[in-house]
């Protein structure tokens, strides 16, 4: 009986990701179809609008409180990006990036850490390389096909619908650290 080639990163379940989760210590995402639904919206006026997601925001927040570096890692260059990223104090915002694989790789080594150390997300042709050196790599659910095959995960959330906040659950998952806020003695009245 023949095997069938087994690829590099293929997609695999909760449980086997867990050992790639758990080294991480940066997390970097794209933008478009990431963190937002791939749509651009335009008004007449010439506005440009984005539609984020509150969940993967807050998602941001908790890996942040775990102590995990986080990074935006963008082609677009736009001012709603920039705001959001300040919104959620991500200290590294990285826009109008052509070629993200030296940006994550130099971003990791300024912070002290290997390119095994950092999970990425993205959906489209120009993470393809990125996806490929990093330490766990991961797409929404409706990323491009050959995104999908050589990440290590795909996720079960669309684009701007959560797929952020799942991966990030998963890395807290496997860290043994809880995604649940604690809330303060004084307010348990």
């Amino acid at each position: 009986m023949a095997r069938r080639a087994a690829t590099k990163k293929t997609a695999r379940p909760r449980k086997v990701a867990r050992k790639l989760l758990n080294r991480i210590r940066l997390f970097a995402t794209d933008v478009d179809g990431v963190l937002t639904d791939a749509g651009m919206y335009y008004a007449e006026s010439g506005d440009e609008w984005k539609k984020f997601n509150t969940r993967d925001g807050m998602g941001i927040k908790l890996l942040q409180r775990a102590g995990i570096v986080t990074a935006i890692v963008t082609q677009e260059r736009t001012k709603l990006v920039a705001r959001r990223a300040e919104k959620l104090a991500i200290p590294e915002l990285h826009q109008g990036v052509m070629d993200k694989l030296p940006c994550v790789r130099e971003m990791a080594a300024r912070h002290g850490f290997t390119l095994d150390q950092v999970a990425y997300i993205g959906d489209d042709i120009n993470d393809l390389e990125t996806l490929k050196a990093v330490g766990f790599s991961a797409s929404p659910a409706d990323g491009m096909p050959l995104i999908a095959a050589a990440v290590d995960y795909v996720c079960q959330k669309k684009g701007g619908e959560g797929a952020v906040r799942e991966i990030v659950e998963m890395i807290l998952d496997a860290q043994g650290r809880s995604s649940k806020f604690q809330v303060p003695d004084n307010a348990r009245r």
